[in-house]
């Protein structure tokens, strides 16, 4: 399934075209230079600078896209949105910032003050699904007080959508054709007697925060967050409405199973009960400018359930959000099965395949900020 996010503008701009990549990309490897440290979107302010040195921070800034290609923004404000402007690019941005942001953020934060209020009254008197000391949630919870909190949710996440400029949101689904004819006809009346499998996990690729309040406000899913946005005011609640699955990295007990061991069965919760809540993860472990597609970790298809894919796209004009089912024996191996979902939903949404992760993106977001010790970011360990 794609779906298309639209903004505010009623025509699509023409975007740069995408760098041809073959299908195995070449090994990165970073030099750190001594020779000049400075940052390569600050223009240098002493007046001694000559052309030579402009073009020889031009020309390191396309290799640098070149390289890290998956995480390059194409729109009217550059890498890292420091881009040169245009006056009248200028002045569109100084109305919004007066006029339309304002209105944006407190229509906004409204929103997110009233489904506070709703998820509030709907868990009153209500004790949370505790599996441990480091998960709980109310995503369990059944009757009208779950109906209340999954509808409302979704409606309100719409019109947050809506808020944002995002007033239309194109959706094309795709059905998997049977090429066996004979095969078909022969189970006609098993498949139609039959529901189809029901999903433990949805897969998508990632491009911005905007993803989530689009799958909440169609699926309504359980994510993977960090254990203190369970103690955040507002999001805290909501969030364990969604029946988030909290990371806790500091724990170190022995019985933590961790959260590859929670995850799991979660996936195969919502694959056998269909009161459960499904989950939405994002294997790439990272975002991308929504042009390439990364490889996927395995940890989503450790419980050997169907996954129903979803591929994200944002056309737009001037400014990109971009910040910065499944059958058969593969699903006993998670490499093959995660392969196999990649292969299908890079063809399906006609993305490129890319080869770096998020230590790529580190290194690349770190030249843009002129960080010296480039080379100890690829070392760090993923959050």
């Amino acid at each position: 399934m794609e779906t298309q996010l639209k903004d505010l503008h009623p025509t699509q701009g023409q975007r740069q075209p995408k760098p041809e990549l073959s299908e195995r990309s070449e090994s990165i490897h970073y030099e750190g230079s001594t020779k000049d440290d400075r940052s390569l979107l600050k223009p240098e302010s002493s007046s001694s600078s000559t052309s030579s040195s402009i073009l020889i921070s031009n020309e390191s800034l396309e290799e640098l896209e070149k390289k890290f290609a998956a995480f390059v923004r194409h729109d009217a404000y550059g890498p890292m949105g420091r881009g040169e402007l245009s006056l009248e690019e200028k002045v569109l941005l100084a109305i919004a910032w007066v006029i339309l942001v304002p209105i944006r953020v407190v229509f906004a934060i409204s929103l997110l003050l009233l489904y506070y209020v709703i998820c509030r009254i709907c868990t009153l008197f209500s004790a949370p699904n505790r599996e441990d000391d480091e998960q709980e949630d109310y995503a369990h919870m059944g009757g009208w007080r779950r109906a209340v909190i999954v509808q409302c949710g979704k409606f309100l996440s719409r019109i947050m959508l809506f808020a944002f400029g995002f007033y239309w949101i194109k959706e094309r689904f795709r059905i998997p054709d049977n090429d066996d004819k004979s095969s078909a006809a022969l189970n006609e009346v098993k498949d139609v007697c039959e529901e189809p499998e029901r999903p433990g996990a949805i897969i998508s690729n990632h491009v911005s925060y905007i993803d989530i309040l689009y799958h909440m406000s169609s699926f309504f899913p359980s994510f993977v967050a960090k254990r203190s946005v369970a103690k955040l005011p507002l999001v805290g609640l909501i969030s364990k409405c969604l029946g988030c699955v909290y990371v806790q990295r500091e724990s170190k007990s022995s019985d933590f199973k961790g959260v590859s061991g929670v995850v799991t069965e979660r996936v195969k919760e919502a694959h056998q009960d269909k009161s459960a809540p499904i989950m939405m993860l994002f294997p790439e472990g990272t975002t991308t400018n929504g042009d390439f597609l990364l490889p996927f970790k395995t940890g989503a298809f450790l419980a050997k359930a169907p996954v129903l894919p979803v591929i994200l796209r944002y056309p737009f004009q001037r400014f990109s959000p971009a910040w910065d089912s499944i059958s058969g024996q593969e699903k006993d191996d998670p490499k093959l099965y995660a392969y196999n979902l990649r292969r299908l939903m890079a063809s399906e949404g006609n993305l490129i395949y890319s080869d770096i992760g998020l230590p790529e993106k580190r290194i690349y977001l770190a030249a843009l900020n002129g960080n010296n010790s480039l080379p100890s970011v690829l070392h760090q360990k993923d959050d």
